[in-house]
């Protein structure tokens, strides 16, 4: 079968041809639908992020995947079926340490398309419990990239932030995760939704994915127009998407007291702040996220199958798996401002 492999060592990434996996104890494989392109499998081809800890050469990429369940291994529970779609979770428990049969989250997960083979391919392996079937109107495209694209900014608004309705929160680059952000904040009830981007383009999808005002990075009166906005009082809430360190110091400046600013976008080096001194007057907080839980992707399935979200508007392009570095260098030059850009087997 054709999977798109990265070499650990050289990071040379290309489709090649392998074999197709066989299930193991408590696996399936699954026939994958689609599978969406994030920023963080460009990370992994270039060299920022190099997470992952295993002896194998090579490793398919891919974390975000909708497919059909093929094959049954041994030991999978008969609630799972042939024929069954679904999504893959993101990633997996470790199953034994502590924390994991106690049923807390897991200290030692482990990412798809990082840690072992992702769904860059026309078939991939899943341990049963990483399954979430989805209903049958969703298309695959739309399900596959719940896992992180949404599910991501779902998390860091809900569990990490914790906004509640009518409080306001600021969106830093609306590219993959951050249009996500605006519209879980626009469905959860957060006001005003402030979108920051540089690109006309990605302000214009912001008001369209339901922000109240989007607002150039750049501009002159940024701070002033942030501060009209939620009536003088600064943001509760400031999502950093970008990952860009000037993020940071421009979203601490219209941060309200107690405020928190969220850092979601991945980047590498030190943390700084310009002005530490007032962000401990005023009581602001920073907090790191990564991901999500399963039941968020769960929560997330359940919202779409009773509409109150949807990601049509989400998909920017279906590239063949054979042409999946052309989807990575299309991610990686923003062209056409994509949101998710799906590789299709």
């Amino acid at each position: 079968m054709p999977a798109a492999r990265l070499n650990l060592t050289t990071l040379e990434f290309a489709v090649e041809e392998v074999p197709i996996p066989e299930p193991g104890p408590d696996e399936v494989l699954v026939a994958v639908a689609a599978a969406g392109v994030c920023l963080s499998d460009l990370h992994l081809i270039d060299g920022t992020l190099r997470v992952w800890d295993n002896d194998q050469p090579k490793l398919t990429l891919g974390h975000e995947v909708s497919g059909t369940v093929e094959v049954l291994g041994s030991n999978v529970p008969p609630s799972v079926e042939v024929g069954r779609r679904v999504i893959l979770q993101a990633g997996q428990s470790c199953g034994r340490c502590e924390l994991c049969v106690r049923g807390k989250p897991c200290l030692t997960g482990r990412t798809r398309g990082v840690h072992y083979d992702g769904g860059w391919a026309k078939y991939a392996l899943a341990r049963h419990d990483t399954l979430v079937p989805i209903p049958d109107h969703l298309p695959f495209d739309e399900a596959a990239i719940i896992p992180d694209a949404v599910s991501t900014p779902y998390a860091a608004i809900t569990t990490t932030a914790g906004v509640r309705p009518a409080q306001s929160a600021g969106v830093w680059g609306v590219g993959g995760l951050g249009a996500h952000a605006v519209q879980v904040l626009r469905t959860i009830g957060a006001a005003p939704i402030v979108a920051v981007d540089p690109l006309p383009s990605a302000r214009d999808r912001a008001l369209v994915f339901g922000a109240d005002l989007a607002l150039d990075p750049a501009a002159t009166d940024f701070a002033q127009r942030v501060r009209a906005a939620t009536g003088g009082r600064g943001l509760d809430h400031a999502f950093d998407f970008a990952g860009v360190p000037a993020v940071r110091d421009q979203a601490a400046e219209v941060l309200g007291l107690g405020g928190a600013l969220v850092l979601v976008g991945l980047m590498g080096g030190p943390l700084t702040l310009t002005d530490g001194i007032g962000f401990s007057v005023r009581g602001q907080r920073l907090l790191g996220h990564y991901g999500s839980m399963p039941e968020d992707v769960e929560a997330l399935v359940a919202l779409t199958a009773y509409h109150r979200l949807d990601f049509a508007e989400s998909i920017t392009g279906h590239i063949p798996l054979a042409h999946a570095a052309d989807a990575v260098r299309m991610l990686a030059d923003r062209d056409g401002d994509p949101i998710r850009l799906v590789l299709v087997p």
